[in-house]
Formats: C-alpha cells, structure tokens, sequence
C-alpha cells in the first residue's frame, strides 16, 4: 500500500506516537535553553483546524510516519510548524513530501505566502528549507546560535494561479461553459 496523507488534528491518537517523538527531539536538543512554554504545549490544536490551518499526517499501512502543520499567521501568510518524520525513516525523502503537501494545501486555503522559523540546532531542517525554495530571514554566514530562531519564508503565488487556473478549467468542465 503506498504512502498516503491524512488531514485530521494533533489530538488524532494516530498522530500521538510521532508527536511524543517531537517533543523528546525538542527536549533532548533543546533541553532547558528556551523560557516559557514547551514548543509542542505553545499552540492549541484549534489554530491547525481548517479554515486557517491544517494538520496532516503521512500515513503508511495505518500508521503515521511523517506529518506536519500550518496556522494562519497574517492574512496572506501561513506558518508551517511541526514538519516531521519518524527518526528510524529519515533520509527517504519524507519530510519533503510533507512540505511539498503542507505547501499545496496552504495554497488551496487561499495563502500565498509561508513563513516558518525553525531552531539553531535542527541543521536538517534548515537544509530541507535552503533546498526546497525557502529565503532565510537571517545572516547565514552567522553560527545559528546567535540567532536562537531561524525564520524562512517562500512565496507561493506562482502556485496560486496554478490551483485557480485547474479550479476554473475543472468548474468549466463540470458545468459545460468555456471562456473563449
């Protein structure tokens, strides 16, 4: 059976197992070094519910592998947070298929910006960012660690016009009126 995605909620018992996983990443990274809330409790599952959020997961034979999510951060942007693979799967490609999803559906939602910030020690997030189109908001020639928080941001409003030209070509076809 292939991989396929699932829109639910962080709170989908399916999702438990890689958000426990996240949150000992975090904490094995990060431990104490940020005040406040924990990166997993700052966010209530609301804010990932549509329509100004999504959560996702990667699912494969039933049971989720990778996943991740997106809020609404202005009217135009949404913020990616939460991108995820399961660490016994890394290196397949996963977390890009992940992306490449959250990003199309930010895209259906109406958006067509992403912004997301990403921590200093989480090089392959960064790199997975630098590499799939993502402009750093900060001075890459710095140790990330100056900077604590890493925010990229990637404009999406070449796929904008995409989805409305296959919405207004399928609408056309469904109703049987062509624009000439």
């Amino acid at each position: 059976m292939p991989d396929n995605f699932l829109y639910t909620t962080p709170l989908d018992e399916r999702a438990k197992p890689l958000i426990d996983e996240l949150t000992y990443e975090y904490s094995t990274r990060y431990g104490d070094y940020f005040d406040g809330p924990s990166e997993m409790a700052r966010y209530p599952a609301e804010l990932f519910a549509p329509p100004d959020g999504a959560f996702l997961l990667l699912m494969r034979d039933g049971v989720a592998i990778g996943g991740g999510a997106f809020k609404r951060y202005d009217e135009q942007t949404a913020e990616l947070k939460r991108v995820w693979t399961r660490k016994d799967l890394r290196r397949q490609g996963l977390a890009r298929k992940v992306l490449e999803e959250l990003e199309a559906q930010v895209v259906r939602q109406g958006y067509t910006k992403v912004y997301l910030t990403t921590g200093f020690r989480q090089p392959e997030a960064a790199g997975l960012y630098l590499t799939s189109g993502y402009t750093a908001l900060f001075d890459t020639t710095v140790d990330p660690e100056v900077h604590r928080k890493l925010p990229f941001e990637k404009d999406l409003s070449h796929l904008a016009v995409d989805v409305s030209f296959v919405t207004r070509d399928t609408e056309a076809a469904r109703t049987g009126t062509h624009d000439s």
